[in-house]
């Protein structure tokens, strides 16, 4: 099944296929990517404070500027892909073994992620919903398949592009959550015994620590999808793409900051160290409004899986074709994408994979006046990456022991 010689694979792959994106796909592209169901955890990761909430914020704005500088770097050479500026950095071999295997686990992981998230969030609907008269004999599992039934349906849009609608309502949702769980916590306002001290949740505090600055590097995902988006985008000499893409990135942080900052404060204000790790699970009512919020997760779950999932669909469609000559067809495109939405709706209890700053061009940190800055984000980067995966496990064995869990009632 070879394929003609005039076939273009970039006008058939997911992420170039079209390119008629504007400042505003950026903008709710990226709010999609970065505003996850993390954010509802941020109360609960308010250990490291303020300071590391903001350091996080700017730091990550400002890595995201490099890649949206470094799309098109070269005169007449576009980055539309991850890997790509990895090879342009380490190497055609080197880079790819070094960024592709990174990118699939963290891409894999995310969609796992949110798709039992969005399970669980559909389950506290059920909940809430019917009270003591719930049903026993649905669990977790039943609705994680219920959210991955929908993903088969979302899975049938060709391109990044085609999948702008979805993304727009999920940004929309993101807010929209956010809000009300920073205004219904206002306005319950804390209790008198509430304390903002620290609470012993594991066996140390310093793998506490680490572990609440996993889940803030988590809660400021989407760097890794940037160059997809920006691919998106019309370019010319003239009017090229890091113009629209950076203004759109600008509108998309003023968000991230409108939706973390009062959810981080006001909700540890509320709840202190007794908040939940979900704060919507911290809050009881009003019941409708609490209702409300996680169905707005769950739409928001269902378009930032596609974000993540669509760079994923065209690494494999990209192999298929140019390396094992398939015919670029569209029963090929939705039987690799149910196959890959299948296997993940089996998977229920992942632990959150966190996002980790790991590829930065040499090159540009080599030549730019800036280059302390880099090296000094890539070094942060690396230690991150060593250092919350160990405050994550040390708290996962911890509940374990003490079986705060539930898995098997559960599950």
């Amino acid at each position: 099944m070879c394929v003609e010689q005039s076939f273009e694979l970039e006008d058939w792959l997911p992420i170039t296929a079209s390119r008629n994106a504007n400042w505003y796909y950026s903008a709710f592209h990226n709010v999609t990517a970065i505003v996850g169901a993390g954010v509802l955890g941020l109360p609960y990761a308010m250990g490291p404070g303020v300071v590391v909430l903001i350091l996080s914020w700017v730091i990550t704005l400002y890595t995201l500027w490099q890649m949206i500088e470094m799309h098109e770097m070269f005169e007449g050479r576009r980055f539309d892909r991850y890997h790509e500026l990895g090879q342009a950095a380490f190497g055609k071999k080197l880079g790819l073994y070094i960024v592709v295997p990174l990118q699939l686990l963290v891409e894999t992981s995310v969609c796992i992620v949110y798709m039992v998230t969005g399970g669980k969030s559909l389950k506290n609907v059920h909940d809430l919903a019917v009270g003591d008269k719930k049903c026993t004999k649905m669990t977790v599992r039943h609705f994680i398949l219920i959210f991955a039934s929908s993903q088969f349906a979302f899975s049938l849009l060709n391109n990044f592009n085609s999948i702008s609608g979805v993304s727009l309502v999920a940004a929309v949702m993101s807010v929209s959550y956010s809000t009300i769980a920073w205004v219904a916590s206002a306005r319950k306002g804390a209790t008198e015994d509430v304390k903002h001290g620290y609470k012993k949740r594991t066996n140390s505090v310093a793998l506490e620590f680490l572990s609440a600055l996993g889940e803030m590097a988590f809660a400021y995902a989407g760097h890794n999808v940037v160059l997809e988006i920006q691919a998106t985008i019309p370019s010319t000499p003239e009017k090229p793409s890091k113009g629209p893409m950076w203004k759109g990135a600008i509108v998309a942080y003023i968000i991230v900051a409108f939706c973390y900052f009062p959810v981080a404060l006001v909700g540890f204000g509320t709840f202190g160290n007794d908040v939940k790790e979900n704060i919507l699970e911290s809050l009881k009512k009003p019941k409708a409004l609490v209702i409300v919020a996680n169905m707005f997760v769950v739409l928001h779950l269902l378009g930032s899986y596609q974000v993540y999932a669509m760079p994923v669909f065209d690494m494999i469609e990209s192999v298929m074709i140019k390396k094992w000559h398939f015919t670029p067809t569209r029963v090929l495109r939705f039987s690799i994408r149910w196959t890959f939405v299948d296997p993940l709706h089996h998977v229920v209890d992942p632990q959150e994979t966190k996002e980790i700053w790991f590829i930065l061009v040499y090159q540009l940190g080599r030549q730019s006046q800036l280059s302390c800055a880099v090296h000094s984000c890539i070094l942060l980067g690396v230690l991150l990456m060593i250092i919350a995966p160990i405050g994550g496990l040390a708290k996962l064995i911890y509940h374990i022991k003490e079986g705060s869990l539930g898995l098997c009632t559960e599950y």
